[in-house]
């Protein structure tokens, strides 16, 4: 069955989700709902997704958003298939979930005004507020000193192997660190930097950013 995920691959939530499937080689295609012509508010889009945002998924007769709860979703659905994600235990998967919840409370609201103001406002043409984005970043600084010191004890955030745990940071991380050019927020961090090198360096970012550059639709494993 081939999922489809309604959004952009331009955008960090549907590349969550990409990535997951990507890691389990699960068959994928998108159904463009672009954000550019508020796609995503027009009622037939909020039918599926009250909220509208994206993304999104359909599988079969299931239907599911809020991009955390797609990729956990998947891992479950496809434990023994591709990279395992959730961990060999209950103790494993509740450090998982801990550091998925980090992601979200902690992480992401941080990185998101500096993302916004640095790269989404400037490639509109329009002016970002760059005190703004050092405000986050300063706060970000520091929710990393977090980071650092868990990362300072295992290679990866929920343990000694990549999980969700990890994944889930990747596509703002990019969008941080790339889009942004804020890799100096790593300079004083240097277990943070090995682990953003290591899931950084995973074959399934390079096919999710080959997969937004061709402007393709479908993924196959």
């Amino acid at each position: 069955m081939v999922v489809k995920i309604y959004g952009m691959a331009s955008a960090v939530c549907p590349q969550r989700v990409m990535l997951c499937l990507i890691e389990k080689k699960v068959p994928f295609e998108i159904e463009l709902v672009d954000l550019s012509k508020m796609q995503h508010k027009e009622p037939h889009y909020m039918a599926k997704q009250p909220f509208g945002q994206i993304p999104y998924i359909v599988d079969g007769e299931f239907e599911l958003f809020e991009s955390r709860a797609i990729i956990r979703y998947y891992a479950t659905k496809y434990a023994e298939t591709g990279t395992k994600l959730l961990g060999e235990n209950l103790e494993e998967r509740a450090r998982i979930d801990q550091w998925i919840d980090v992601e979200a409370i902690n992480f992401n609201p941080l990185v998101f005004p500096i993302v916004f103001n640095l790269f989404i406002l400037p490639k509109q043409g329009l002016a970002g507020n760059k005190a703004e984005a050092d405000s986050f970043a300063k706060r970000l600084s520091k929710v990393l000193n977090v980071y650092e010191k868990q990362l300072s004890k295992t290679k990866y955030l929920a343990g000694d192997h990549f999980t969700l745990a990890d994944l889930t940071h990747i596509p703002t991380m990019r969008a941080l660190v790339e889009g942004c050019g804020m890799s100096c927020i790593l300079d004083d961090k240097k277990f943070v930097k090995a682990w953003w090198e290591a899931i950084r360096a995973r074959p399934a970012v390079e096919k999710v950013l080959e997969f937004m550059e061709s402007g393709a639709l479908q993924y196959s494993p």
